[in-house]
């Protein structure tokens, strides 16, 4: 998947897993519970999946400045706001919990195998490269651009129980 897919997969872990309605942490709204719920769902983008801070700015409908905030604050408010510390343990250990039941490819050559396998396609004349990572290892399928969007569809319906991620070069 893309950083702005596996961002907006950890915005809705995490409303769901307060009870939040989904879509809510984009919206203006300071309530303390959002802004908590917000910060969490930042800080575990940044920390475990390396999402860069305009991406997550963008789906927050928030200034990408505000994310460098919440990385300087993290430490703080989890020492010292009990709100804080409880909204993101219990965040956290939803998001671990529906990470560890996704898989990771462990061989590049396996990996490139199982997607031809499924479904993608390469071309033989390439026009772009997708670069797909699981784990340690990543592959590149040549694709061109009216094939393009199909095959990420296509890659991302067989590896749907695989955690991945997608980029375009």
């Amino acid at each position: 998947m893309t950083e702005e897919l596996n961002f907006k997969a950890i915005c809705d872990l995490a409303t769901k897993t307060m009870g939040l309605p989904q879509g809510s942490l984009s919206k203006t709204s300071r309530k303390k519970n959002l802004q908590v719920v917000r910060q969490v769902a930042a800080i575990i983008g940044r920390d475990e999946e390396n999402i860069h801070r305009k991406i997550i700015g963008k789906i927050l409908n928030r200034d990408r400045s505000l994310i460098n905030y919440y990385e300087h604050t993290h430490k703080p408010n989890y020492a010292s706001y009990p709100l804080y510390r409880e909204t993101f343990n219990k965040i956290y250990k939803a998001y671990k919990d529906n990470e560890n039941t996704k898989e990771f490819f462990y061989d590049a050559d396996f990996m490139k195998k199982f997607l031809i396998k499924n479904g993608v396609k390469e071309t033989i004349e390439s026009d772009i490269k997708l670069v797909v990572k699981s784990g340690h290892c990543e592959c590149q399928i040549k694709t061109n651009y009216f094939e393009f969007s199909q095959q990420i569809i296509n890659i991302k319906k067989a590896c749907k129980e695989y955690h991945i991620t997608i980029n375009v070069l």
